[in-house]
């Protein structure tokens, strides 16, 4: 149920903020308004998907992930909102955060629970602070460090910010964390050919044997975009990707229904690859579109997400995580692909480092000077290790 929270000023008038235990509080058409007026969308942020983690209990207060969505309002105005979860781990956030809490166990403290802005699973740079203004974004920031303060947590964090958002946060005193990312940018290529013939001599020759290799192993894949999607592919890919998370030692963050959640109310979202042998299908690989265009026009941006495989196959990951979609990439003049979190091995297929950003405010005053001066030894130390990736480009030397 909602929670009124205070009014605060913002230029002669009042905003109203609002907490919410679920999404389903919250209306989507309002939400995702909202999240169309700012400058990097994605469909992770979208009210379907949030609500879909929710529903299917993928993310809820019984898998460590509990809901505290903020919106500010003026009247009937929806001005500005974000997903905020409380969490007892730090598991599925991928800005890695076990030694602040190790600390913080040492000296006798509790790190958890902890407020976290973020899509649960999905390391996705985008925006987190939807809002009408930077006035509006500012205050909420406010209003969301004011709250954990009343609710005597430990720490608040915006992971994968929007630039926006970093801004919004640095602003307020929070502290900047950065992280490298892989993205491959799309130079107008006219086919796949010619993206190699862009590249170094190794890396081009590299590449083309690895993709031999699934090619003399008799390895076809065929593609299927949005409700062309059969409920047997979903139901194939499940299988893949729970079998990639068993294999090590892990269970599958999302659910069955999670997947069947996303076939009905956001198809258009998602676009797999099935790799088949003989007729039988043995892997897939599934990719995210960005929703900013029609369902079967061009999206600007594809998200490498989740693979698995139920037969061995030398290269058969490259083939379907890299290969297959960046060739799609090309066909259909998708200008983005982004690899995920981590992974130097991204770059000998032509993905790029990026640098991410999260935001963090920790209540205790003594961890925080000791998180930040840490923070100011790693940014450095990120600062030089773009610039040795920089030095070691796929690319042709001009």
């Amino acid at each position: 149920m909602a929670t009124d929270g205070p009014e605060m000023s913002r230029s002669h008038t009042e905003l109203l903020a609002r907490i919410h235990a679920s999404p389903a509080e919250i209306d989507a058409a309002a939400w995702d308004a909202l999240l169309a007026m700012q400058a990097s969308p994605s469909p992770f942020m979208r009210h379907a998907y949030l609500a879909a983690l929710h529903d299917s209990a993928s993310a809820t207060g019984a898998s460590g992930w509990t809901p505290r969505f903020f919106t500010l309002w003026q009247g009937e105005t929806l001005m500005a909102a974000c997903p905020l979860y409380l969490k007892d781990h730090s598991y599925g956030e991928y800005v890695f955060d076990w030694a602040w809490a190790n600390a913080y166990h040492e000296h006798g403290l509790d790190y958890y629970p902890k407020a976290l802005v973020a899509v649960p699973f999905t390391p996705v740079p985008g925006s987190r602070l939807l809002a009408r203004d930077p006035a509006s974004r500012a205050l909420l920031v406010h209003a969301l460090v004011a709250w954990c303060g009343e609710q005597k947590l430990s720490s608040l964090h915006l992971l994968f910010g929007a630039d926006e958002d970093i801004a919004a946060c640095a602003e307020a005193g929070l502290m900047l964390r950065h992280t490298v990312q892989f993205h491959w940018l799309n130079q107008k290529w006219t086919d796949f050919d010619a993206f190699l013939a862009s590249l170094s001599h190794d890396k081009r020759k590299k590449i083309r044997q690895e993709r031999r290799k699934v090619h003399d192993a008799d390895v076809k894949f065929r593609w299927a975009r949005g409700s062309d999607i059969t409920a047997q592919d979903w139901a194939f890919f499940y299988r893949c990707y729970a079998r990639t998370y068993r294999e090590h030692g892990n269970p599958p963050y999302l659910t069955p229904d999670f997947f069947r959640q996303m076939a009905r109310t956001m198809p258009e979202a998602w676009l797999l690859f099935i790799a088949e042998r003989e007729g039988r299908p043995i892997a897939s690989s599934l990719i995210a579109l960005s929703l900013d265009g029609a369902e079967h026009g061009a999206p600007e941006v594809a998200y490498g997400r989740y693979w698995g495989a139920m037969e061995r196959v030398d290269c058969l990951h490259f083939e379907a995580c890299f290969y297959q979609p960046l060739q799609w990439c090309i066909e259909h003049g998708v200008q983005r692909f982004e690899g995920g979190a981590q992974g130097e091995h991204k770059m000998a297929r032509a993905l790029m480092p990026v640098r991410t950003t999260s935001a963090h405010w920790l209540a205790h005053p003594a961890f925080a000077d000791a998180v930040e001066r840490f923070l100011e030894r790693e940014g450095a130390g990120i600062d030089n290790y773009l610039g040795h990736l920089d030095e070691r480009s796929p690319f042709k030397k001009a």
